[in-house]
């Protein structure tokens, strides 16, 4: 039997659960004195890279003495919470990671109080100990009464305080100590976080928690073995949630050593896997012996609450720019998409048009862009919530809202959240000017207010929200106070129109940029549209002007990342997204549509 520890790592988003996973391959030996491995070796794709954010949950192996530990990386942003639940299940730890200054935010409380009702052991770890503002000791108070509010077992609360600086590959159970590395971390899995429980020698039970897809073998689980030993080719039963019982072979094993799979022959209880050979295999599914077939209890995957529509573009300058414009290409690659990841649904609303539900912005917005990489083209509406009825009354989803503000502008932020009905829950000084203030709000109030709340400070203020709960309808909520400027026809952006347009507002494409009818350019200052001839050139007549030679200066334009051109949109307007462009532009792009429509609205 192999000595076996399965362990996750569980913090708010940017607390450095992939530096320390870093840290941990390093030191254990895991890669080899030749490898070459880059930093946040476990953020594999390129957005998870760039943005320096974890997506999706991923495992690793390493070997310490004559243990094997296995460790699942997890995200921390709230859009991925479903993601945390289920990994959750599959371990018998958990590192529990938290900012030295920070301290608990909102997400460290979800992911805690999902660990806690799970009844896992958890270990503390204070990571960042080296910045300069760093209070480890306030931190551990505050996880202690974390603790005690979540109601933890008094198992629970007696939990091992480690600190840490991830990025230098410190770790130490004392403050005053010097130094330290990461023997600590190790030596406190393996004498913390219980064996696995079951055995080898019982029935085959093991439930698949993540799904991978492979273009050579197909659908890949990854699960981990509750009981039982499986082998390759092994007959074995798949145990559906529904309570169906699909045949299936086992065509691959895989087993995971650092950042490398290997194709192993055979695995026992405790260990965590990969297997393919079962098409029809899901989040959840148990594998079971095909003799005496044991299901293990279903997980429960949390609601969508955000839906948005993915249409074929149909604007003026359609197809120039993407390789998969049609509606049967958007359709195959949604499908594809939604076969690994659980947390999302898709239905057809409409002749090319397909609606696509999921857990935030962020994770709509990160299938957009990993399409538009892909070389698709196409448009997608403004988010709106989903509203449920329970019990005869209609409720939408709120968020529990925390914000980090400069004190002198927390006035205007609550004044502002004030309007879009949140209900303010805490007001606490962090320190260095600064303020944590804790709101409970409809989750459709947050849609565009992060640019706004950017604006109003100065750049400065963090904000963070995660999933509360389904509470009665609140009302109608404010959204954009300003209208847009819109394109009246179609050609190239000249410097001397913009230059007459850019008093009216903020423009948002620059000179030379291709426009259309319709197609919106800028942010007007005031709240109605206006519509603006952005490619009139200078007359030109043979007579000589004192004025003529006055010099053209253009301020640079708003960039508008998908993110923020998502927030920013209204209910009339659409976004055109392409591999080279992020355009905006009204639903109904001539003039004359649009006041027949809005005639037809009122």
């Amino acid at each position: 039997m192999q000595k076996i520890r399965n362990i996750a790592v569980i913090a708010h988003v940017d607390h450095g659960k992939t530096t320390l996973v870093d840290g941990l391959l390093e030191q254990s030996g895991t890669f080899g004195s030749h490898e070459q491995h880059d930093e946040r070796a476990m953020d594999s794709n390129d957005i998870e890279k760039e943005r320096g954010i974890t997506i999706l949950s991923k495992n690793t192996a390493i070997r310490y003495k004559d243990y094997k530990i296995n460790i699942i990386d997890t995200p921390g942003h709230a859009d991925f919470g479903g993601e945390v639940e289920r990994v959750l299940k599959m371990v018998d730890g958990v590192l529990v990671l938290v900012d030295a200054y920070e301290g608990v935010m909102p997400q460290t409380k979800f992911v805690v109080k999902k660990m806690l009702a799970l009844g896992k052991k958890p270990i503390v770890v204070i990571n960042k100990i080296d910045k300069p503002s760093a209070e480890p000791d306030r931190v551990v108070d505050e996880m202690f009464d974390l603790f005690a509010d979540m109601g933890a077992t008094d198992e629970q609360q007696d939990f091992p305080v480690i600190y840490a600086a991830a990025r230098d590959g410190i770790a130490k159970l004392d403050m005053d100590e010097e130094g330290g590395d990461f023997q600590c971390i190790f030596e406190t899995i393996i004498n913390e976080v219980p064996e696995p429980e079951g055995d080898a020698a019982n029935p085959l039970q093991a439930q698949v928690f993540t799904l991978d897809y492979d273009n050579y073998v197909g659908k890949i689980g990854i699960s981990r073995i509750f009981n039982g030993t499986v082998r390759k080719g092994d007959n074995v039963m798949l145990a559906k949630s529904d309570g169906e019982m699909v045949k299936g072979k086992i065509s691959k094993l895989i087993g995971f050593h650092g950042l490398n799979r290997m194709e192993i022959d055979e695995a026992e209880a405790g260990d965590i896997v990969a297997f393919a050979g079962m098409e029809t295999v899901d989040v959840g599914d148990t594998i079971a012996d095909p003799d005496n077939p044991v299901a293990l209890d279903p997980m429960h995957i949390e609601e969508p609450t955000l839906t948005v529509v993915f249409a074929v573009n149909d604007s003026p300058l359609a197809g120039q720019e993407g390789k998969h414009v049609t509606s049967n290409k958007l359709k195959d690659r949604l499908e594809f998409e939604m076969r690994t990841n659980v947390a999302m649904r898709l239905e057809t609303v409409g002749e090319g048009k397909f609606k696509v539900s999921g857990r935030g912005e962020l994770q709509i917005t990160v299938l957009a862009e990993n399409m538009r990489r892909e070389g698709y083209e196409f448009s997608i509406s403004r988010p709106e919530v989903i509203v449920k009825e329970i019990n005869g009354v209609k409720c939408e989803p709120f968020e529990h809202l925390v914000i980090d503000v400069p004190e002198d502008l927390s006035g205007t932020v609550i004044e502002r959240l004030g309007k879009r009905k949140a209900e303010m829950k805490s007001m606490l000084p962090m320190g260095q000017g600064f303020q944590r203030i804790e709101f409970e709000i409809p989750a459709r109030a947050l849609i565009g207010f992060r640019g706004q709340f950017l604006t109003d400070t100065k750049g400065e203020g963090v904000m963070n929200h995660s999933f509360l709960e389904f509470r009665p309808f609140s009302g109608s909520v404010e959204s954009r106070s300003y209208g847009a400027l819109i394109s009246m026809t179609d050609g190239e952006t000249l410097a001397f129109s913009l230059f007459g347009i850019q008093d009216r507002g903020v423009l948002f494409i620059g000179v030379q940029t291709k426009v259309y009818e319709g197609m919106i350019i800028g942010e007007h200052s005031r709240s109605n549209d206006l519509v603006v001839n952005p490619i009139k050139g200078k007359a030109q007549s043979n007579v000589r002007s004192s004025g003529a030679d006055e010099a053209i200066k253009l301020v640079p334009p708003r960039d508008m990342s998908l993110e923020r051109a998502l927030e920013w949109i209204e209910d009339d307007e659409l976004l055109e997204v392409t591999p080279l462009n992020i355009r905006i532009r009204k639903k109904y792009l001539t003039e004359n549509e649009r006041k027949r429509h809005s005639r037809k609205t009122k």
